[in-house]
C-alpha cells in the first residue's frame, strides 16, 4: 500500500500506470478543492498543465483534449469520493512541498484483521510483490 505526498505527482503515477490505483491507502496533499466542482477543477487542471497556479507537473498533457482532462478528473474524483484524498489545507495547515511523494507502507496483523477489505488487499499485494523483485518480510507483524 502507497501513501502519496503530492496530488499533482501522484495523481500523474497513477494516470500513467507507474501505481495502481487500488494500491493508494491515502494521498495527502497540499491542495484544498473539491475534483467534482467544475470551477475548482478548471484551475487545478489549467495550473498543473500550464504551470499557472504551480509547477506543470501535467505539461506533457494536452489542456484542450478532453480525454486527457477525464483522465486525471476520474482518478481525482474516485480517490475524493473514496475518502483517500486528505487535504490539510481544508483544516488550515499548510503542508510543505517534498521531494518524496510516495511512502511504501504496511498495516499491522491486528488491523488486517478487523479489516476484512483492507486484509484482501495486502494478501494481492504479496502476490503482485512476490511476482516482482519486491523482497517481502514474511516475519512483518
Amino acid at each position: 500500500m502507497k501513501i502519496g505526498l503530492s496530488y499533482s505527482r501522484c495523481i500523474l503515477d497513477i494516470v500513467e500506470e507507474q501505481v495502481d490505483i487500488d494500491d493508494v491507502l491515502v494521498l495527502i496533499t497540499r491542495t484544498d478543492f473539491d475534483p467534482r466542482d467544475d470551477v475548482q477543477w478548471k484551475g487545478i487542471w489549467q495550473g498543473y498543465t500550464l504551470g499557472g497556479l504551480s509547477n506543470p507537473e501535467w505539461s506533457n498533457y494536452d489542456l484542450h483534449n478532453k480525454d486527457h482532462e477525464d483522465k486525471f478528473r476520474s482518478v481525482s474524483i474516485m480517490l475524493y469520493e473514496t475518502g483517500r484524498m486528505h487535504q490539510p489545507r481544508k483544516f488550515g495547515a499548510r503542508p510543505r512541498r517534498r521531494p518524496e511523494f510516495w511512502l511504501e507502507t504496511c498495516l499491522p496483523s491486528s488491523e488486517l484483521e478487523r479489516n476484512p477489505m483492507a486484509k484482501t488487499a495486502w494478501e494481492k499485494f504479496q502476490v503482485v510483490a512476490g511476482l516482482t523483485n519486491v523482497k517481502l518480510d514474511k516475519e512483518y507483524k
